[in-house]
């Protein structure tokens, strides 16, 4: 089965996918009219003796019908059976729907249409109030006038192949071409389901990840990456196995990570030699933890108007990080604590303020004016100026970097590039679990290379933040937008890999994700660092939401009749 877009809806093919060829539908069918007359009638309970009655008089002879009038009437009495199946089903099926639309990273923003047309197809009356990882559904009876109240929670990480899979089976219900009974089971049977890599290939896949990201973003050597992508390693293990067998010690993984990679990253740092840099590794390997799809997920809620939840994830996402600042700060004081000289080291340099003094004479430019008595006016000043130790000038992002050095003491050339960042795009759509065979893959690598070359360009004009990632999230938009309008892809699903690649290289721009130690800081200014990272993923969440809000109006000022589930719509 070939993985179809999330732009579904009623009356778009899917046959191309599944190996038949289905015919697309403009309106509503005509067994969906006859089914609702069908509901206003009440005449449900008597649909198997109508319909015997209409095969008798279909067979008597004389009544002048052909064989095609005959088939027909049959077909429909087929169609009235397949979409009457019992409510109990009809409702299982909407709530397992639910609950994989919550599990497996579905936009948000999206799910209370896609529930409407389900609802409408299996002929529901619900009521929905959506909150982040919770829906409750209220089911109406009109006849009885009672309420059916059930409460769906699913704790929400993005799985692009699954969710793919999800979306066929919502279509084929949608469209009546499965029964929901024959859908729940193939729901629950994703829901039961390992995730497509196992445990040991989300590790190493972390583990270049980081290793990639660390000199794409943040200025590493050789060294600093195997280092950066070891504890990333380490990381993605703890939270893949340690968080999830442990309820307590899932409240408490992300502190504890950071405060374990920052020590050792700052005992690595002070070593003699200068082999690592603290800042480039401990920025690499916590990039396995920052918020990345939550801070998307919140930018697409907030630029579709869904302030509810839009805020209430940016907000989760926001403290979130400071949290992740503030635990690598006291795992780096901790060190600290036993080695206060690592403080001064050359990956904390600051600019150190000198007093210098100037003395001469104020000569006037008039040469009308003659006489060096009147016109000559001594002077002794003195100016503090503040100018950087000879060292700094090799600073690459926070990291000393000597000329003089050997070439894995570096940084990558500049070239390396080009076949990096598809590199780390296809590791990307892997750790965001898409199928490395899907036919969506191809067309997310080149996403994600376009959105960090927009990314990088744009930082060339300005150094703000804010103004680079709402560049890349509005290339990524547009290009996901006219892919879902055009192609009938995944403009959402192909279009995440790219927005969660700004969110790293974003912050990269600004030194890095960690503010240095200066040679000369007071301890509430170190401390004042860690929400730094804080508020530069406010930046980042703010020019995403920008750049999608833009895209938005530019792709969607092209009026055309069809109606298309896009990236931000």
């Amino acid at each position: 089965m070939q993985p179809e877009s999330d732009d579904l809806r009623p009356g778009s093919s899917l046959g191309s996918a599944m190996g038949h060829t289905t015919a697309t539908h403009k309106h509503k069918s005509p067994m969906r009219r006859l089914i609702h007359g069908l509901k206003r009638l009440n005449s449900y309970s008597n649909e198997n003796s109508d319909s015997s009655d209409e095969d008798e008089r279909s067979n008597a002879p004389g009544d002048g019908r052909d064989g095609t009038e005959e088939f027909v009437e049959r077909h429909r009495v087929q169609e009235i059976r397949f979409n009457y199946e019992s409510l109990r089903a009809r409702k299982m099926f909407f709530l397992t729907l639910a609950k994989c639309l919550l599990k497996f990273g579905a936009p948000s923003h999206r799910v209370g249409s896609q529930l409407n047309d389900i609802a409408e197809t299996l002929l529901l009356n619900y009521t929905l109030l959506h909150l982040p990882g919770v829906m409750v559904i209220s089911f109406r009876d009109s006849t009885t006038g009672t309420n059916e109240v059930h409460i769906v929670r699913a704790a929400g990480r993005v799985a692009l192949s699954v969710l793919e899979k999800v979306y066929i089976i919502f279509h084929y219900v949608n469209e009546d071409e499965m029964l929901p009974s024959e859908a729940t089971t193939q729901l629950e049977e994703l829901l039961a389901a390992p995730p497509i890599y196992p445990l040991w290939l989300r590790c190493v896949l972390s583990f270049m990840s980081a290793t990639l990201i660390c000199s794409l973003a943040f200025a590493g050597s050789i060294l600093d990456c195997v280092v950066g992508g070891t504890f990333a390693c380490g990381l993605q293990f703890l939270g893949l196995k340690g968080a999830s067998s442990s309820a307590i010690y899932a409240n408490v993984y992300e502190v504890t990570g950071c405060v374990l990679v920052s020590f050792i990253a700052r005992l690595l740092a002070s070593l003699h030699g200068r082999l690592f840099c603290y800042n480039a590794v401990a920025s690499a390997a916590i990039t396995v933890i920052l918020p990345g799809f939550t801070i998307l997920t919140a930018a697409l809620e907030t630029s579709s108007k869904n302030i509810t939840c839009g805020a209430v994830r940016l907000v989760y996402a926001i403290i979130y990080t400071f949290i992740l600042g503030f635990g690598l700060t006291v795992g780096s004081e901790f060190y600290l604590l036993f080695n206060e000289s690592a403080a001064t080291d050359t990956d904390g340099l600051a600019v150190t303020r000198t007093i210098e003094y100037l003395t001469g004479f104020f000569t006037p430019l008039n040469v009308s004016m003659t006489g060096a008595e009147p016109n000559q006016r001594g002077f002794g000043v003195s100016l503090e100026i503040a100018l950087p130790p000879p060292e700094a000038m090799h600073m690459v992002k926070g990291c000393y970097r000597d000329p003089s050095w050997t070439w894995w003491r570096k940084p990558l050339p500049p070239y390396t590039l080009f076949f990096l960042v598809p590199i780390y795009s296809f590791l990307g759509t892997m750790a965001n679990l898409q199928s490395y065979h899907s036919r969506h893959t191809p067309v997310m690598i080149v996403f994600s290379c376009l959105a960090y070359t927009a990314n990088k360009g744009a930082s060339v004009i300005s150094d703000r933040v804010y103004v680079s990632s709402s560049v890349g999230a509005l290339v990524v938009g547009i290009c996901g937008n006219v892919y879902g309008r055009f192609s009938r892809g995944g403009s959402y699903t192909s279009a995440v890999p790219g927005l969660m690649f700004l969110v790293p290289s974003a912050l990269g721009l600004d030194g890095g994700l960690l503010s240095p130690y200066a040679s000369n800081a007071t301890a509430e200014s170190a401390y004042m660092g860690s929400f730094s990272l804080g508020l530069r993923m406010i930046q980042v969440s703010v020019g995403i939401t920008i750049g999608l809000f833009i895209s938005q109006i530019a792709v969607f000022s092209v009026k055309r009749e069809d109606k298309v589930i896009a990236v931000a719509a």
